[in-house]
């Protein structure tokens, strides 16, 4: 969270920073530069100040150098007012490109972070597979998910009963959602429950046990991290196929 605030912090400085720094750095070529050009450049910051930050810093930059590109490369200069018709639709151009472009930057980047934690989750699930191939019985299995859980799901702690259904706690559900008697819980925007939340682990009809999760206050896990969940859950019921594991 810090690392976020911290990133968040310098991409908005660099927003309202950048652009007047790259048009003071303009000044003495605007003579000759036609404003299209200084307009592109201004674009290129824009874009960089979206992949680094986000969808605010990546608009609040574009206002930024269409304010600044008027200020300091149109006439008459150091003022904000524009008198040529065509420096005003190359302004109004970059203001409008500058969002657009950042806003598609930024998405781009959204869309490599999705990438990559879905990469993870994928690695998560083929390792416990490959766990409940080799491994000499369930107890093994459900140690190894737990671990995996807390991780996953960002929990506070994590346990495992065996072969018991007792009270009505609440329970994350094979859709990812999380059903609490007659409730309605939304755990995208809640997260987890106060209480411990029920995942069954079942296989072949029969039930074997469960885990009980215990959330993190503050913390709403992903969709795609529970549905990653219940599957880690289903691959520890089939552990269970041919060793039954001890009481505990």
């Amino acid at each position: 969270m810090l690392r976020y605030l911290t990133r968040s912090r310098t991409a908005l400085a660099a927003a309202l920073l950048l652009p007047p720094a790259v048009c003071a750095v303009l000044l003495p070529f605007r003579a000759w530069m036609s404003n299209t050009n200084a307009a592109l450049l201004l674009v290129v910051v824009v874009v960089a100040v979206a992949i680094l930050g986000h969808r605010l810093a990546g608009a609040l930059a574009a206002v930024s150098a269409a304010l600044w590109f008027d200020f300091f490369l149109t006439r008459p200069y150091e003022r904000f007012a524009i008198t040529k018709s065509a420096d005003i639709v190359t302004a109004v151009l970059l203001l409008a490109v500058g969002i657009a472009v950042s806003q598609l930057a930024a998405r781009t980047r959204e869309l490599k972070v999705i990438a990559i934690t879905d990469g993870d989750y994928l690695a998560q699930i083929h390792h416990t597979a490959r766990l409940v191939e080799t491994a000499a019985g369930p107890d093994t299995v459900i140690d190894h998910v737990r671990r995996q859980l807390v991780g996953l799901l960002g929990l506070s702690g994590c346990r495992f009963e065996y072969g018991t259904l007792i009270g009505h706690p609440p329970r994350l559900m094979e859709d990812g959602s999380v059903a609490w008697a007659h409730r309605h819980w939304d755990a995208d925007r809640d997260g987890l429950p106060a209480e411990e939340v029920e995942l069954r682990v079942s296989h072949g009809g029969h039930f074997h046990g469960r885990f009980m999760l215990r959330g993190t206050p503050g913390t709403a896990p992903p969709l795609a991290a529970r549905l990653v969940a219940v599957t880690l859950a289903d691959q520890a019921g089939v552990a269970f196929d041919s060793v039954s594991p001890a009481a505990g």
